[in-house]
């Protein structure tokens, strides 16, 4: 076990407030134009999301917002970002996108917001994302990991923070082939783009005729009893899900009334255990030996990121459940601190989106970030993980994704930096 470095709240103040002084700088305070660069003043910088606290999304990922506002809070405390602290917008779209429209706009218009931050879901952001880039607003590290999303001609102000959908189907494909070389591999993906680029990707390894059965589920009907008895029927060895965690624990407790026992590999955006022990209850032993991919530290490491993030998670989060969508919202709010305090004294929307423009933003994850003026997707890079006696950890194993090639590598965790604080 790696000792602990950080102690309860005062102790970590008392760590970070030096460091606070440098993001704060020694300059007389910068001004900014209001007018000019909405949601920014001398002392605040004010964002939004739109996020899933109620609705079918909503188990698992509500406490994703909670959890990046913990982070904030704790660089405020620690100094903010130039002297400025970071005021945080979160409202309820229930996964629904007529309501991410509305919610988005009063972001936006009302607000005032200097960018949108983190919104989460594909079919929901998807019905914001051209709304966003006209009106120029920063629409940075979106959870999802979506092709149509990734379009930087089109949507210039769009970042991801999800690795690709289809790096993940890929990733996840080639590990099956490589572990359980002739198993008869199925397919069962949410019916949008998050089921459809999963699903490409698994074609990019196993080609079109390598996939035994694909089937479809809709997040407007919880029951799952049909696809997974159509998956048996066609006698699937190897299911890949490109599911919601909800939908994940749908699909294994729908096979395990059937009796029916396959592998079960899925998705970053479904496979978080403590979740789904929590939404199983008492099947939750059905987790195990389920196969994942992620590109982000593991909650059940002993990482100094993981160490901060419970730190922080105690004392800023009212010692919530510890799992993966905290470590989810703790580094995409990392992601924003680091790429204002590279977007310079006075930032503008112009300079935040320069910055993540340039690739030098180092993020958190076991692989670096590939940002780049003609690429708005985070990862491409997933490491494997796998639920072993209850635990769901990485396995060292994981693969790159470039182009049309699906190559195995080793992870390789971004350095951790002093405090945890970026800049």
């Amino acid at each position: 076990m790696v000792s602990r470095r950080y102690r309860p709240q005062r102790t970590l103040l008392a760590a970070t407030a030096a460091f606070g002084l440098l993001l704060a700088g020694c300059s007389t305070p910068a001004t900014t134009d209001d007018a000019a660069t909405p949601g920014v003043t001398d002392d605040v910088v004010k964002i939004g999301t739109h996020t899933a606290l109620t609705g079918p999304a909503a188990p698992g990922y509500t406490v994703i917002s909670s959890a990046a506002r913990a982070y904030f809070d704790y660089v405020n405390d620690s100094g903010g970002v130039h002297g400025r602290t970071i005021e945080y917008i979160i409202k309820d779209d229930a996964y629904n996108p007529a309501n991410t429209q509305r919610v988005v706009r009063e972001l936006v218009q009302e607000d005032e917001v200097f960018a949108i931050f983190n919104g989460h879901g594909t079919p929901t952001h998807a019905s914001v994302v051209d709304y966003i880039n006209e009106n120029e607003v920063p629409d940075l590290f979106v959870a999802s990991g979506s092709t149509l999303l990734n379009q930087p001609d089109k949507y210039p102000y769009t970042f991801l923070l999800i690795a690709s959908y289809i790096a993940e189907g890929a990733a996840l494909a080639q590990y099956a082939v490589d572990e359980n070389p002739g198993a008869t591999v199925c397919v069962l993906g949410q019916d949008d783009d998050l089921g459809e680029s999963i699903l490409d990707g698994v074609k990019l390894v196993l080609g079109e005729d390598g996939i035994a059965h694909t089937v479809q589920y809709a997040t407007s009907n919880p029951d799952l009893t049909a696809q997974v008895g159509a998956m048996q029927t066609a006698g699937c060895e190897v299911n890949i899900l490109a599911s919601l965690t909800p939908y994940t624990a749908l699909a294994l407790g729908s096979a395990a009334r059937i009796g029916w026992s396959p592998q079960w590999f899925v998705t970053s955006a479904g496979n978080d255990h403590a979740t789904l022990v929590d939404i199983l209850g008492a099947d939750s032993d059905l987790t195990e030996g389920l196969v994942g991919v992620n590109y982000l530290p593991s909650a059940a490491g002993d990482s100094e990121w993981i160490e901060l993030f419970r730190e922080i998670n105690d004392d800023y989060n009212d010692s919530a459940q510890f799992n993966g969508n905290v470590v989810f919202g703790m580094s995409a709010a990392y992601l924003f601190v680091e790429a204002l305090a590279a977007a310079g004294e006075q930032p503008t929307r112009e300079s935040i989106v320069e910055a993540i423009n340039s690739g030098k933003l180092k993020g958190n994850g076991i692989a670096p970030l590939s940002y780049a003026p003609d690429n708005h997707g985070s990862y491409f890079t997933l490491g494997v993980s796998l639920v072993q006696d209850q635990i769901q950890d990485f396995i060292g194993v994981a693969y790159t994704t470039a182009g049309d090639t699906v190559s195995r590598t080793k992870i390789d965790p971004v350095p951790f930096v002093p405090n945890g604080i970026p800049g």
